[in-house]
């Protein structure tokens, strides 16, 4: 396998960037650095989240942009939903520090930059679109361009300049929990819908203005960060150069060349070596081969896990060629530690100025440094307009993968009962990246200018005769239901946070397959409409579905699945699907990396897959037998930010939790607050833990330390260890780790043969802790013993 250090510049395909240079601008900029200080010069290339940044710092701190995080709100506002007359004044009051006219000051406009992944999702009242796997299905470049011009109009309008898009991510083991940004897993889809995109976000190459509702796009994540071994977010990619440049680099290619202003490295690894540090795609390949004029910014605090870099010191990934890095909470540090390094030579003064160059150019050709904004309006977000592309996105993106019987489209005047979890959620059917970060917290009220699944079909079934009923619980009263729709899917995710370990979906949560159970069995024709962000082994849910529809994450406007799934009141379809599978769908619990083009290619439903209704093919009945993957995960039972698969963390009494960034990943631990007894356990399948590993590790930070015992303890039988003192003795704020040898937990009579709960913290007063990993760890079983706590 080639060296990632050395990638091969001749071997790649050519590209440029139009419409970014022209000798007006340079000359505009090369005067404008003439009278800029360094330290006003390295300002541009740190970009901090108004979560940590207060408009005011810009006096001390000439930062050349600022971000909302996936989770950030305005300055001293607490909550998600956050009005769009707040962030519109927000960015106001951010621009205009930046721009004041004082001593020594070189007024330059911020960049300031969202996560508008589908749809200016950040905001509360904007239009959501399906997100990219349902868009894939779809296949509509067309289409594609009309959603990110609508994205682009209502960034503008909320006061932004600059999307986080698109993705052009192709993703091979259907386990990431970012499988739904991508289009495809192939890349001649992501390739076209990337140039489609880039062109709605900026326009034709040249004409890209703020002031015409139009943003800066940013292609992400370079490079291959679907590629990750064990669908790993954040990962490495273990592939050949060769592999990288037929599967990974066309979106990239096709970006560029439709005058992508910026790109995005990626967090992850190529054959070991982190993206952010990498010098030879970073430099030779993305700005010399693929001839890219725009400018390079980081992923959230993704410098820090570059060797020998923190959070707020990273020359490397500035010598490598990023030019923007994206410190969201320690961007003071990073400042003044990149001033040091370009004052003594670290960092060359050249390599700053054409990172400074860079990042002007695009302000320039945005438009931002003209005075006039008229595009920032809160009545230009979900106009009647922008509702009705999502609604035509949301039909076309629909997979009908069966219809034994032809059960749909419903005919007029039946009697249809309508249940699952996901009927009358919207924030369910929009997924990750809408309002927060995690999606998670959404509800109807949340989006007054959103139709669940429920309210879209039950106006549908009325205009044609038929009657409506939703029933939380599938049951109902009176006669019979002619046909049952179930609504159901995955809970919404982000990144890491959604990494599953297995693609058996009814492992995780069976109240989908115990409704269509319950209803198949009372003789009721049944309709699964399955919303996922990937391919999931669904076989017991598609034997109990007469017809089966892959929703994907539909977004706002569910009336887009109505428009599909009614006819009309003649009986005819009132709209015919579209949608072809742009993902391989599994048919074995072992196929998690299904991709079109294997030798071993034996997927269930395959790429390019989707019926219509004028087919007439049915789906036999299914193999439910799960084959439980090889290697049960029995040693790693918290990672940053997730509990990993087959584990569950459960806690019970006088204790609340809460999301917060560990030290180096955002929302990577879970803040316990403990205000009086009360326990956090780990639960799962009995396992036997033997030889599992020599000591339980825990990686935590006390916010607070504790006002009574804290004990911890694995299986059920035997005594407690008392860690009380442990904790008392970490100095608050500060992450640390400790080891209990698992010989301590036999020695207090705890039996590892049969352990079904291998995590037990137990609290008795105040108490507050945060705690980033809990696993078992080959080491520290020579370790001392904490206390043991006497049993009565």
């Amino acid at each position: 396998m080639p060296s990632n250090a050395t990638a091969h510049p001749e071997l790649w395909p050519e590209a440029r960037s139009p419409g970014l240079i022209d000798d007006q601008t340079e000359a505009f900029i090369t005067d404008l650095m003439a009278k800029m200080s360094l330290r006003e010069k390295v300002g541009q290339m740190i970009q901090g989240d108004m979560e940590a940044i207060a408009p005011e710092d810009l006096r001390d701190y000439p930062l050349g942009s600022v971000l909302a995080g996936g989770n950030s709100a305005p300055p001293n506002y607490a909550d998600d939903n956050v009005p769009i007359d707040v962030w519109i004044r927000t960015t106001a009051a951010y621009h205009a520090v930046a721009l004041e006219p004082r001593p020594g000051h070189v007024p330059i406009p911020l960049i300031m930059g969202v996560d508008s992944v589908h749809g200016a999702s950040n905001f509360t009242g904007a239009t959501v679109f399906p997100h990219n796997i349902g868009l894939g299905a779809a296949r509509d470049p067309e289409l594609i361009a009309q959603i990110a011009a609508v994205t682009a109009t209502e960034t503008a309008a909320s006061g932004f300049d600059w999307a986080f898009g698109p993705a052009v991510s192709v993703p091979q083991d259907d386990r990431w929990g970012r499988t739904y940004e991508g289009y495809s897993e192939r890349p001649e889809i992501t390739a076209e819908y990337a140039a489609a995109y880039v062109r709605g976000l900026q326009g034709a190459p040249g004409t890209t203005r703020i002031q015409d509702g139009k943003v800066a796009a940013s292609a992400k994540h370079f490079l291959a960060d679907g590629a990750t071994k064990d669908g790993m977010d954040q990962g490495d990619a273990p592939i050949t150069e060769q592999q990288m440049i037929a599967l990974h680099a066309p979106g990239y290619v096709a970006a560029v060349d439709a005058g992508t202003m910026t790109v995005m490295a990626s967090f992850s690894s190529w054959n070991g070596a982190k993206m952010h540090g990498n010098k030879s795609l970073l430099t030779d390949v993305l700005k010399g081969r693929l001839g890219f004029e725009g400018f390079i910014v980081g992923d959230w605090n993704a410098h820090s896990q570059v060797p020998g870099c923190n959070g707020g010191d990273c020359p490397v990934v500035f010598n490598a060629g990023l030019d923007m890095a994206m410190a969201p909470h320690r961007w003071k540090e990073l400042f003044d530690n990149t001033l040091k390094e370009a004052e003594d030579g670290t960092i060359p003064l050249a390599r700053v100025d054409d990172a400074v160059r860079r990042i002007l150019r695009v302000k320039a050709k945005l438009g931002l440094f003209d005075p006039a904004r008229p595009g920032i309006d809160p009545k230009r977000l979900a106009t009647p307009e922008h509702r009705a592309i999502a609604r035509r996105a949301v039909a076309e993106s629909l997979v009908l993968l069966k219809n034994n019987g032809g059960v749909l489209p419903i005919k007029p005047r039946q009697r249809v009962l309508v249940t699952g979890s996901h009927a009358d959620d919207i924030g369910l059917q929009c997924g990750g990246w809408t309002i927060s970060w995690q999606g998670s917290g959404g509800h109807n009220a949340d989006f007054k200018q959103g139709v669940s699944v429920w309210a879209g079909l039950k106006a549908a079934i009325e205009a044609t005769g038929g009657t409506a009923m939703l029933s939380p619980d599938g049951n109902y009263a009176g006669a019979k239901p002619d046909v049952a729709i179930v609504v159901f899917g995955e809970r919404p995710y982000a990144e890491h946070v959604g990494d599953i370990g297995s693609i058996d979906f009814s492992a995780a949560d069976k109240s989908g397959l115990d409704a269509l159970k319950g209803l198949k069995a009372k003789g009721i024709p049944t309709v699964g409409v399955f919303l996922s962000g990937r391919p999931l082994w669904v076989n017991p849910e598609l034997n109990q579905s007469d017809a089966f529809v892959a929703g994907f994450l539909p977004g706002t406007e569910g009336e887009g699945l109505a428009d599909v799934l009614v006819g009309k009141a003649d009986g005819t379809p009132n709209q015919d699907f579209h949608g072809k599978l742009s993902f391989s769908w599994p048919k074995r619990v072992s196929q998690a990396v299904l991709n079109v083009g294997q030798p071993d290619y034996d997927p269930l439903f395959a790429y390019d897959y989707g019926l219509r209704y004028g087919d007439r093919i049915t789906v036999p009945p299914l193999d439910e037998t799960p084959s439980v993957p090889q290697g049960l995960n029995i040693a790693t039972y918290y990672t940053p930010g997730k509990v990993m698969d087959p584990w569950t963390l459960k806690s019970l009494g006088d204790v609340a939790t809460q999301a917060v960034d560990s030290a180096e990943r955002q929302e990577g631990a879970m803040k316990f607050t403990f205000t009086g007894g009360a326990t956090v356990r780990i639960v799962g399948p009995s396992v036997d833990l033997h030889n599992a590993g020599q000591s339980l590790r825990l990686d935590y930070r006390v916010d607070a330390p504790p006002q009574g015992q804290v004990t911890v303890k694995i299986g059920g039988p035997g005594a407690p260890v008392d860690i009380t003192g442990l904790f008392k003795e970490s100095p608050v704020g500060a992450w640390h780790s400790l080891k209990v040898p698992l010989a301590c937990f036999q020695a207090a009579g705890a039996d590892l043969t049969g352990v079904s709960t291998p995590f037990l913290l137990e609290n008795h007063g105040a108490f507050t802790v945060s705690i980033s990993g809990i696993e078992l760890d080959p080491e520290g079983g020579d370790a001392k013993c904490p206390g043991v706590v006497a049993t009565k």
